[in-house]
């Protein structure tokens, strides 16, 4: 043990005097399949202008069911691979745009498709009930491609 010490201390030696540097690297990709919504104007040309159905999530910030649906909803719209945006439409910046939608607690989900409300969720809804309905929703917009 202490030949193996004797060795190694010319080692530690350098490495004590060595300034070990590190960098903290982010790395996100672009996600077309969720946006946040700025502007009224910015509603109209992501959500009433889509070619795509659009799910609208209204939430807040300080809201904790909102927070528990966030990663449900944007797991279950990215398995659908783009036939399905989310619009992400926080109601304290874009109280206009709450109003105009009549939403009256958070979150509230309101499925568009060409521009006009097909359905909505309000409350904190499971993992299943979201897959089914939004599954329910994207499957509509095909049968109307198919018959068109």
């Amino acid at each position: 043990m202490k030949m193996l010490l004797k060795n190694l201390s010319p080692l530690l030696r350098y490495s004590q005097g060595l300034k070990l540097t590190s960098r903290n690297l982010s790395v996100s990709c672009v996600r077309n399949d969720i946006v946040k919504i700025q502007s009224t104007e910015d509603f109209k040309d992501k959500v009433i202008n889509s070619k795509v159905p659009v799910v609208v999530d209204f939430f807040a910030t300080w809201c904790n069911p909102c927070r528990l649906l966030t990663p449900r909803l944007e797991a279950i719209i990215s398995e659908n691979k783009g036939k399905v945006v989310l619009a992400k439409v926080d109601i304290d910046e874009q109280t206009d745009l709450a109003l105009d939608y009549e939403v009256n607690s958070v979150p509230v989900l309101v499925a568009i498709k060409n521009g006009k409300v097909q359905q909505r969720l309000v409350g904190l809804q499971d993992a299943d009930k979201l897959r089914k309905w939004i599954d329910q929703f994207a499957s509509e917009e095909s049968e109307v491609k198919v018959k068109a």
